[in-house]
């Protein structure tokens, strides 16, 4: 298991993509549709699920699970990877 650092909170889909679980959005849509993901071990089929820290996501036999981290010094951006607002999120 790995623990991948987000800050605040993130979608699932972006997770599966920050955690190099799928390279892109169209795979992690496949996994989820297949049964293939859970998250603290109850099956998972929404892309836009909230992840909060200490979940646990599994995809077959990897697993990773969404660790806190402190916000960069000077990053006032808010978005859960510091990349800025991300879809639904004001700036």
């Amino acid at each position: 298991m790995v623990d991948v650092p987000v800050v605040g909170t993130i979608r699932l889909g972006q997770f599966l993509k920050l955690a190099g679980v799928v390279a892109v959005g169209s795979d992690a849509r496949r996994l989820l549709a297949d049964g293939s993901v859970s998250v603290n071990g109850e099956q998972e089929t929404r892309r836009g699920r909230t992840l909060v820290p200490g979940d646990l996501v599994r995809v077959g036999r990897a697993a990773a699970r969404v660790a806190a981290s402190a916000p960069t010094p000077g990053d006032s951006s808010g978005g859960p990877s510091g990349r800025g607002p991300t879809r639904g999120e004001r700036a």
